[in-house]
């Protein structure tokens, strides 16, 4: 099955991407796809506590995965006056 996943703000930054596809496994669930992505990419170990949307929507880390997806993670927002 694959995934596209979305990359924002200083997590675009750190890995240098845009987007990615990315294979997973039948099962597989929201938290297990960061945990693949904070071994497979080391930009995204030190990047904190990721926010994740799944086809547009915030979801839970227990949401599991289909093919197809859209996954968008979103780094914590800082900043401002």
């Amino acid at each position: 099955m694959k995934v596209q996943i979305l990359f924002f703000a200083s997590l675009r930054e750190r890995t240098g991407q845009k987007s990615m596809e990315h294979e997973i496994s039948p099962g597989t669930t929201a938290a297990d796809l960061l945990e693949q992505l904070r071994r497979d990419l080391p930009a995204m170990t030190s990047a904190g506590r990721i926010s994740l949307a799944v086809n547009e929507e915030y979801c839970e880390p227990t949401q599991e995965l289909h093919d197809g997806d859209e996954i968008a993670l979103i780094p914590p927002v800082s900043g401002g006056q």
